[in-house]
């Protein structure tokens, strides 16, 4: 019998777990039940296990961290690596957003699709696998994360306390055709103190929801004279407004969102507002402050004023937004997010920015890296998954760089693999999430096959 019919046997099976899984509410939680991340997190890693064992697979477990179902022998390991933890469901479900409920071919619920959709599909397409006899030189290993969605410390606790590496694998945590280049994410926290000994102060400013997302709106609140309104709302550009408030104005910009790895899809309200406050009568160190990040930030979206445009031909160019700002009269607080071109490291960008920031008197709080991914596409890895994907579909594989960042940079040798199709919609982290049962069952067919053909 082919694998592909071993796996379509599979299927009531497979959505019986999936379904089962789904009605665990596995959020992060901090509770008191002496577990990682929480009980349901703990109960799905444990519904998961037991699954696996019941179908013959050896499992294991580090600290609650990571667990795993393995099949086969050798001194290789080849991994797929999926996620247990789902964000909360939010509002505006149609229905119980943990409830599994299958509904025209579709099965809906957090998780349906990222991960415990794929994570599932891969253990059935395992146990296929293992029912089909085919000869294998290395094991194949599922492993099953539990803090992809607030941080990944999971996979860094796994490593950083002897988990086995894999020799390669794959995260179903993604896109097809396949996902080989994932830029380097950078957040940097910088702050400047203020002196105010002029007319016009600054009261208050802020704007921006998080770093990694174009703020729509900013706001600064001013203290200054009533004369002086008419000339701040005449040095006001389109899109902001003035607002007389008690001792002074507000100042109000608006903007467009977009997500922070495609910045110039959206319009930066944070630096509209820093464009609209440089043309005003400021003086001192208000002034020469806003005037650096007017002038060196602004509305840019590659870093051109800072120097650290790079780009390369595989993954574009660098991007750049200025995610959140927060102040009063004593000083204010940015925090950006940029992403460098797979092919660049840190080092081309961040001593540049962190001199450029210096030099504007300001200094760094808080800085977070997660370095860019790239594995060749003419790499071992790479050919064998494409040449999977194109045969199980029919359909063109040529392999893509993202801006944004997969569970593949969690651990070596392993890239993003499906399961989201071309032309499909994204409906992870979205209410009324789901996965349609044909392309759970065609992602398990695929699953299965990479399998075997990176463990032969």
């Amino acid at each position: 019998m082919e694998l592909k019919d071993l796996v379509e046997g599979q299927r009531d099976a497979l959505l019986g777990t999936l379904r089962e899984s789904i009605r665990i509410p596995s959020v992060r939680e901090e509770d008191s039940s002496g577990y990682p991340y929480g009980a349901n997190i703990q109960k799905c890693l444990e519904f998961m296990l037991e699954t696996g064992k019941r179908l013959g697979f050896t499992v294991g477990n580090l600290d609650n961290q990571v667990g795993w179902c393995e099949y086969g022998a050798g001194a290789e390991m080849v991994a797929v690596l999926g996620h247990l933890d789902v964000v909360p469901a939010g509002e505006s479900w149609s229905g119980d957003p943990f409830s599994g409920e299958i509904r025209d071919g579709k099965v809906f619920g957090r998780g349906s699709m990222d991960d415990k959709g794929p994570t599932v599909a891969a253990l059935y397409a395992l146990k296929a696998l293992k029912e089909s006899g085919l000869p294998l030189r290395r094991r194949i290993r599922i492993l099953m994360g539990t803090n992809e969605e607030t941080g990944s410390a999971d996979m860094k606790y796994y490593l950083a306390n002897g988990g086995e590496k894999p020799v390669m694998g794959f995260t179903p945590d993604g896109e097809y055709p396949l996902i080989n280049g994932e830029k380097g994410i950078v957040n940097v926290t910088f702050s400047h103190r203020l002196h105010q000994p002029g007319p016009v102060r600054l009261k208050k400013i802020f704007g921006g929801t998080a770093p990694n997302v174009v703020p729509a709106f900013a706001a600064a609140e001013l203290e200054c004279p009533g004369e002086m309104l008419g000339q701040i709302r005449a040095a006001l550009p389109q899109k902001t407004v003035c607002v007389p408030i008690s001792g002074g104005a507000r100042i109000e910009a608006q903007g467009v969102g977009a997500h922070g790895s495609a910045p110039e899809q959206g319009e930066n309200a944070i630096g509209r507002l820093l464009l609209a406050l440089n043309d005003l009568p400021l003086e001192g160190e208000l002034k020469e402050t806003i005037r650096f990040l007017a002038v060196k930030i602004g509305m840019e979206t590659g870093g051109e004023s800072l120097g650290i445009a790079l780009q390369d031909e595989i993954s574009g160019r660098l991007t750049f937004n200025l995610g959140t700002i927060e102040g009063d009269e004593t000083g204010l607080s940015c925090c950006v997010n940029y992403r460098y071109p797979v092919t660049k490291t840190l080092a081309d960008c961040d001593p540049k920015f962190q001199a450029e920031l210096e030099a504007g008197g300001f200094w760094v709080e808080k800085q977070t890296h997660k370095a860019s991914l790239y594995v060749s596409p003419e790499s071992e890895l790479v050919t064998k998954l494409l040449r999977v994907y194109r045969e199980e579909t029919g359909l063109p594989a040529v392999p893509k760089s993202i801006g944004g960042g997969t569970y593949a940079k969690t651990m070596p040798n392993v890239v993003a693999f499906g399961p989201v199709f071309p032309g499909d919609e994204v409906r992870e982290h979205k209410p009324d999430e789901f996965i349609e049962v044909d392309r759970l069952m065609k992602n398990a067919q695929i699953i299965a096959r990479a399998m075997y053909e990176l463990a032969i």
